[in-house]
């Protein structure tokens, strides 16, 4: 156990902009931290965190291309890791076999194998792990989970959730050329298959399924789907997954859908998710919301929750949107604002290493929160057909497209 005035050494793998943000956040959240290695394959990147991380905290940090290198040094405690989602898994597997605790960006997994393994390698080398849905960091989330499992909402009979992001624009598929000098091109794709340099990969690689779970739904219903979740108890996985959609907006030559009407079969209760891009009337919540006293306009809204019992109707937001609930003539029965919550998840990792509790956001969580999103990408990616799962095993029923997709392939030299 680190001792509470004892240093914590960090490394931050990945160093785009919000890993910057993620290491600049954890540096100065709290005393006591310092980061001795700044790592990307990237060798135009990380140069804004260098230079920052310079000046905070009067050192330069290494910049490193290989992870191993961070890795293999036994003064790094911990690592963050902001890297393209595909290489999220491997990365997080091999932290924690190295004996290093883990912040790992979301979308934690790809497949329910990866999330297995992480969970495992957590697990069994008895590392803190706190994914990036900083949502469980809110003070305001736990007030509307309480006041769900009151009873004060009555018997919740339906869940929306949104993630309709504002505007899209097409897409071009660029030629392959060589791969910028100062790019490992070859350790950028990791574990996903061994093909030519081409920018539109390299630079817009969420819109892959070969190096993530889809731009919007992945990025960002990935944050929706973990707050209802957490104000709902923490579900298990749904028993049925049906996906439809398409591309909408612009038929161009991306693999994922721009549109994607999803219903998870809960139980008690439908848990449905619209993820989209169009339409420059929706908005996400604004920082002059996150940061106050105020409320979304929910209507227009890109990200809320609708939450239905038999007495009211919860409206909740994501990032400090805060939450408030309806009854009959849309009288007001109960509100609480909310706070941006980035800086205080960044503490409570920082905290937690210290300690050895449980973070606020464990891989356990993170992963079925993962396994939701990809449970949808997979209805839809099997030809929009249904998909059952067995709560005992966590494992894929009903549907053989859906399971061979689920099982990703890896690269001589990046396996698990």
């Amino acid at each position: 156990m680190i001792a509470s005035n004892d240093k914590v050494v960090l490394a931050l793998i990945g160093a785009g902009g919000r890993g910057t943000q993620l290491i600049l956040s954890m540096l100065q959240c709290t005393s006591g931290v310092e980061v001795k290695y700044v790592c990307d394959v990237d060798e135009s990147r990380g140069g804004n965190a260098v230079q920052e991380l310079s000046r905070l905290q009067g050192y330069k940090p290494v910049k490193v291309a290989d992870m191993r290198t961070v890795l293999d040094d036994k003064d790094v405690d911990a690592v963050v890791i902001a890297t393209p989602e595909h290489w999220h898994a491997l990365a997080m597997v091999r932290a924690c076999r190295a004996g290093k605790d883990v912040y790992v960006e979301k979308n934690v997994c790809l497949s329910f194998e990866e999330g297995r393994k992480m969970i495992g390698a957590a697990t069994e080398n008895s590392c803190v792990v706190q994914c990036g849905t900083q949502n469980r960091s809110a003070g305001y989330a736990y007030a509307a989970k309480e006041y769900l499992s009151s009873g004060k909402l009555g018997k919740i009979v339906a869940v929306k959730t949104y993630c309709m992001l504002p505007g899209t624009r097409k897409w071009v598929l660029k030629p392959d050329t060589p791969a910028p000098v100062g790019l490992d091109w070859d350790r950028w794709l990791g574990p996903a298959e061994q093909v030519p340099y081409n920018v539109s990969r390299h630079k817009a690689w969420s819109d892959w399924w070969a190096y993530s779970g889809g731009g919007a739904m992945s990025g960002d219903a990935s944050h929706v789907v973990d707050l209802a979740r957490l104000v709902l108890g923490d579900p298990q996985l749904p028993r049925n997954v049906f996906c439809a959609g398409g591309r909408v907006i612009f038929d161009d030559e991306r693999d994922i859908p721009d549109n994607q009407t999803v219903v998870f079969d809960m139980g008690d209760y439908p848990l449905t998710l619209e993820s989209s891009q169009y339409g420059d009337y929706l908005e996400k919540t604004p920082q002059e919301v996150r940061f106050s006293d105020r409320f979304p306009e929910w209507r227009t809204n890109s990200t809320r929750i609708e939450i239905y019992g038999t007495e009211g109707l919860m409206y909740l937001g994501r990032h400090g949107g805060g939450w408030q609930v309806f009854g009959k003539d849309w009288e007001l029965l109960a509100e609480k604002t909310g706070f941006f919550p980035d800086e205080a998840h960044h503490k409570n990792f920082i905290e937690c290493i210290r300690s050895r509790k449980t973070t606020n956001a464990p891989i356990r969580e993170g992963v079925m929160s993962a396994n939701m999103v990809n449970l949808a990408n997979l209805s839809y990616r099997s030809g929009k057909k249904l998909i059952g799962i067995d709560p005992v095993t966590e494992t894929i029923t009903g549907n053989e497209e859906a399971v061979r997709l689920d099982k990703r392939t890896y690269r001589d030299g990046y396996q698990l």
